[in-house]
């Protein structure tokens, strides 16, 4: 029993390391496991305590389970065997589908990229590019039920939208975007992934799809998700707030009933003296078109010359970027009314809070001036101060030089002046004309 055995000493490294493999596996990984795991309960209870709303537990559960949990739902069980029997198909091959499809959708959300390296990213993003200021604030916002799902309801005016908003209600929440097939880009897909949020197939036809979507969104919604959603669907591109598709909109809708907790929507207004895609957008508008031409190397160029005049001192950015908090639609209170098209209304009462708290900024204020014909400056101001006079009578968010109108002239005409669009002469440039009724539409008609 004790007398020496010889084998070859490949044979012995071999069985030394599967037994390092099993005494990690078994003793030491558990054990590191255990601390970490630890440490990072302690740091969630420490981000909870100082968060309005509490990160919830869909965010903290693993990626897989979250999978398993929606690929097996019942729902999405019983609209697998429809599709399976509609297309001919073998039930196995239908699930293996809907289970794709889950995986597809659902986010890894890591608290430690998005409160880690994500929000403190939007901020140093935000503030680089420009001066961010909050419109207004509704005072029932502060009124909201704890423990009600709260889903922000956005005008969709730039891809800075979401680094903005990010930031700006990092103190209150983590919050889960939906973000359409332009995010599916490597290695972009995973850092968006774990911020939280959850790709989407706009305008997909297919059932099956439609509902493992639509019971993810339910699913998040009943453990209390705070969510933010653009109802138009996509970028505007003529300035305006445009209708919400009710794709997303039904989906909570339809899934919510009175025994569950309250969804509330927090309407949010945002504008910009300079739209980063602007000129793109400008030229799909007058193609007819959603299909944006792709300029990565034009965009990185830019990227490159913007920071650096701006390590410099020779730009301060591109003015300012505002976002207005309206007042809450509370689901319950406003299914309670008894509506005939629930959806339908509640996507126009929604989009018309929205555009009741876009702040109106100089550079959009001095194009709809401009944009009422050639004039003097003195001209230009008198028009702008009649307009900001029935703006303010019409309880607009007004975020302008707290120096009045004429600074506001001053601080919205130079970049117009400077970017080619309008004249030293105060002459819309000919070419530029869409561009500067792109920026003149976002101010309310008043």
């Amino acid at each position: 029993m004790f007398r020496a055995v010889e084998v070859p000493l490949w044979l012995l490294v071999l069985i030394l390391g599967f037994a390092a493999i099993s005494f990690a596996t078994h003793f030491l990984f558990p054990s590191v496991r255990w601390v970490f795991r630890r440490r990072a309960e302690k740091a969630l209870a420490r981000l909870n305590a100082r968060l309005d709303r509490k990160i919830d537990l869909m965010k903290l559960a693993r990626r897989s389970d979250m999978v398993a949990r929606l690929a097996y739902d019942a729902k999405v069980v019983e609209a697998a065997m429809a599709h399976a029997a509609e297309a001919g198909l073998p039930g196995e091959v239908a699930f293996e589908e809907a289970q794709r499809y889950a995986r597809e959708i659902v986010p890894g959300f890591s608290a430690t990229v998005y409160f880690g390296f994500g929000t403190r990213a939007a901020k140093w993003l935000s503030r680089l590019v420009f001066r961010v200021r909050v419109g207004r604030v509704d005072q029932a916002l502060h009124e909201i039920d704890p423990k009600a799902t709260v889903v922000f309801v956005m005008n969709h005016r730039s891809n800075m939208d979401y680094v903005l908003v990010t930031w700006l209600v990092s103190e209150r929440s983590a919050v889960s975007y939906a973000v359409g097939e332009w995010a599916r880009v490597w290695p972009l897909s995973a850092l968006i992934r774990s911020m939280g949020a959850y790709f989407i197939r706009r305008g997909s036809r297919n059932a099956l799809y439609r509902k493992v979507l639509a019971r993810y969104v339910q699913m998040a919604t009943e453990e209390g998700t705070t969510q933010a959603m653009f109802p138009e669907g996509g970028l505007s591109l003529d300035g305006r707030v445009g209708a919400a598709k009710l794709g997303l909109l039904s989906y909570i809708v339809e899934g919510w009933t009175p025994a569950e907790r309250d969804v509330v929507f927090v309407p949010v207004g945002l504008g910009y003296d300079r739209v980063l895609e602007d000129k793109v957008l400008v030229e799909a508008a007058a193609a007819g078109t959603r299909r944006f031409r792709n300029r990565p190397f034009r965009v990185a160029v830019l990227a490159l010359r913007f920071l650096w005049a701006r390590w410099r001192g020779r730009t301060k950015g591109f003015g300012t970027a505002a976002a207005g908090f309206g007042a809450p639609v509370s689901l319950r209170a406003f299914l309670a009314e008894g509506h005939a098209a629930p959806v339908e209304e509640l996507g126009a009462l929604l989009m018309q809070r929205i555009a009741a708290v876009v702040p109106v900024l100089p550079v959009p204020l001095v194009a709809a001036a401009l944009g009422q014909g050639a004039a003097s400056r003195a001209d230009l101001l008198a028009r702008m101060e009649a307009r900001v006079a029935r703006l303010q009578a019409a309880g607009a968010v007004l975020k302008l030089p707290p120096q009045g109108v004429a600074a506001a002239l001053e601080e919205g005409l130079a970049p117009l002046i400077r970017r080619g669009i309008v004249t030293e002469a105060l002459q819309p440039v000919p070419s530029e004309v869409a561009l500067l009724a792109f920026y003149a539409a976002s101010v309310p008609e008043s």
